[in-house]
């Protein structure tokens, strides 16, 4: 029952206790911090840390937060991996690219994801998705029509679009995104959350419980189909834009005529069939058989068209054994040979194959020496497989000559012979380069081609490369890279092109084959010289021509003049690889390799299709694409690349087959020839 006075009474003794309470604590909040002012500051600053530590344990405890923040975290980490510059991550603008599952890089090739590259990056934990945040549309139209910065046109107008790919498997879409230099960007399934039975995402403790068994990796890639599908790539813009035709200018998406017999398909055909691609040389075979004749009134070089056209015939025929192209390779040989009735019988540099006519450039009476005697690998089989005897009696002429001429200094040659004196001219100038580098290269393999047997040729190819130490080996300051320059009248230009890395594999094959052993070590210090003229380039390629400081004055061992930045896709570096490789089994050479294919994906591919060759190694932002693509690229580069990830030594055994100077394969002749 309620009463008055029994609340009153109540109220004066709380109130009373209240009053006492206070007292009491007053005083000891009082005596409390007597006490801690007492205390030395010592011990007050570990007592505040304690506390500290305390409250900071408590909040990461708080499952919400705890959730935030990792997924800030998540974000953190890929916004760093997609704003790196290197090993070709570039910036991409918000709104671009959609959201990309941890293991894919950003910004890469259209390379599918079973060739993605190796990329060295820390294992790092995988992270739970953040809450989908999804950005507003632009108003300004779709990411196929907004240009990026520094991006230039020929990579864009067929880089910016957006597939959608259906899984084969769950049904589910996955979304691809063809970057600005042609990249297809493609999730790979294994880093994605897994779908419930319902299509629902995985839950975040999956995710961290997935997390906790291993980090995230990065998928190895398969080189060799790397080179594969880059070889697809290329013949993709062929077949669409120059099927028939010489040489494809991919990003003009039209061809160029240089003789009008099909040069990149004919150099191919070897490529394909080491490479195993069956369809793309069924269909080239077809073009072979039903479309090239040489009934043509069109004049054709000499050296040319025989590296490219009659060696390849030649090689495809032998890995083949379909005699089509022994009989097209017979057609071409005999339609050749006018070439040789010169005066001296020192062979003109054209022949018109249609009207059986030849004669020298409209300049000059002078062929190259290079161009003279870099023939014989293939006229010689050429014999050998007919039984005629005139192909070879004619380059063996041609070599006898050049064998006895006055002019060389110390086993090297001038780069220009008189077709009707039959003697060099311009003397005084010598290279390894242009002009001149394949006559070095063909004294071996003649002499590896005929069994050993030919001694004039391996005394030839001996004392050359004893000029070349010599005369033109120098070393670079400040890296004392060693390299081979130019002589003119004298003076030593400490310049070297692009085709002086042919040197590398020749010297390595020579001492493969009992040669002198200092043969190899010269090899192996021009291989790091030929890879530097790549690493110390701005987008991995190398010049055509580079400049070598004797005394460096700027810290540079490599400059490259204007005029020689440019790239044309060449072999020779692989090629040399590819020999290094065969014979010291030293990995660092297939790295090499790789870097080069990464670099050629990255500046030189065309989104429609091809490979373009480039003029400015030096500007990875506008490295000034040139429009088009050697036959070479596909005849030599990728072949040589091929060869050097393929893990079977008998694909090509060098001690079965030597290559001609345009990568095509011909067999070394049994004792019995």
């Amino acid at each position: 029952m309620y009463s008055p006075q029994r609340q009153d009474f109540v109220s004066l003794t709380l109130g009373d206790q209240y009053s006492r309470s206070y007292t009491n604590g007053k005083h000891r909040r009082q005596s409390c911090w007597r006490k801690w002012k007492q205390l030395s500051r010592l011990q007050r600053s570990l007592i505040l840390f304690l506390l500290a530590f305390l409250f900071i344990c408590g909040i990461l405890s708080y499952p919400s937060l705890t959730e935030q923040w990792r997924g800030l975290s998540d974000r953190s980490i890929k916004e760093d991996w997609v704003e790196m510059d290197n090993g070709g991550l570039r910036p991409i603008p918000p709104g671009l690219v959609p959201k990309i599952p941890p293991g894919v890089v950003p910004g890469f090739q259209d390379i599918p994801p079973e060739v993605m590259p190796e990329i060295q990056r820390p294992s790092i934990p995988l992270l739970p998705k953040p809450p989908a945040m999804r950005k507003p549309p632009s108003k300004r139209g779709p990411p196929v029509l907004q240009k990026r910065g520094n991006v230039s046109d020929w990579q864009v107008k067929d880089g910016e679009e957006e597939i959608v790919k259906r899984d084969e498997d769950g049904g589910k879409e996955a979304k691809t995104v063809i970057s600005w230099r042609g990249a297809m960007i493609e999730a790979e399934q294994g880093t994605e959350l897994q779908s419930t039975a319902h299509g629902k995402e995985g839950t975040v403790a999956d995710a961290e419980k997935a997390a906790s068994l291993k980090p995230v990796t990065v998928k190895a890639v398969d080189r060799v189909e790397a080179v594969r599908e880059a070889f697809r790539h290329a013949w993709k813009g062929y077949k669409a834009f120059a099927w028939g035709h010489d040489e494809l200018k991919p990003i003009s998406k039209t061809h160029g005529e240089w003789f009008g017999l099909g040069l990149t398909l004919i150099d191919a055909l070897d490529t394909m069939w080491i490479l195993g691609l069956k369809d793309e040389f069924a269909e080239a075979r077809k073009w072979v058989e039903t479309e090239l004749s040489f009934s043509k009134n069109v004049d054709v070089n000499l050296f040319e068209s025989t590296i490219r056209i009659l060696g390849g015939l030649l090689s495809t025929y032998h890995l083949t054994g379909d005699t089509l192209f022994l009989d097209k390779a017979k057609d071409i040989g005999f339609r050749l040979m006018p070439a040789f009735k010169t005066p001296s019988k020192i062979p003109y540099s054209d022949v018109n194959i249609g009207k059986g006519t030849a004669h020298p450039p409209r300049w000059t009476t002078d062929s190259t020496v290079a161009e003279v005697t870099s023939i014989q690998l293939e006229f010689r089989e050429l014999s050998r497989l007919t039984q005629d005897p005139q192909y070879q009696n004619a380059v063996e002429e041609v070599t006898r000559q050049v064998h006895r001429l006055e002019g060389k200094r110390d086993g090297l040659v001038p780069m220009f012979i008189n077709t009707n004196s039959g003697k060099f001219t311009r003397r005084g100038a010598f290279t390894l380069g242009a002009r001149a580098d394949s006559y070095y290269e063909y004294l071996l393999k003649q002499w590896l081609q005929g069994g050993k047997k030919e001694t004039e040729l391996l005394e030839d190819y001996l004392q050359a490369i004893e000029g070349v130490r010599k005369n033109l080996l120098r070393q670079t300051s400040p890296s004392k890279l060693t390299f081979v320059g130019e002589l003119s009248n004298g003076h030593l230009n400490p310049k070297m092109d692009h085709l002086v890395c042919f040197l590398p594999g020749t010297l390595a094959l020579g001492a493969h084959n009992g040669l002198p052993a200092d043969h190899m070590d010269l090899a192996l210090q021009l291989m790091e010289t030929c890879h530097q003229m790549y690493a110390q380039m701005e987008t991995g390629l190398s010049p055509e021509i580079a400049h070598f400081n004797l005394q460096s004055s700027n810290g540079r061992d490599i400059d490259v003049k204007p005029a020689d930045r440019h790239n044309l896709l060449r072999p020779e570096t692989v090629e040399s690889l590819f020999y290094m490789y065969r014979f010291t089994k030293d990995s660092k050479y297939r790295d090499w390799g790789w870097d080069i294919l990464q670099s050629f994906n990255k500046y030189t591919r065309v989104p429609s299709g091809g490979y373009t060759s480039i003029g400015n190694v030096r500007d990875p932002v506008n490295p000034a694409p040139r429009d088009k693509m050697e036959s070479f690229f596909l005849g030599e580069t990728l072949k040589y690349l091929f060869l050097l990830f393929s893990d079977d030594s008998e694909l090509i055994s060098l001690d079965k087959y030597i290559f001609n100077t345009e990568a095509h394969p011909l067999p070394i002749w049994p004792s019995t020839s």
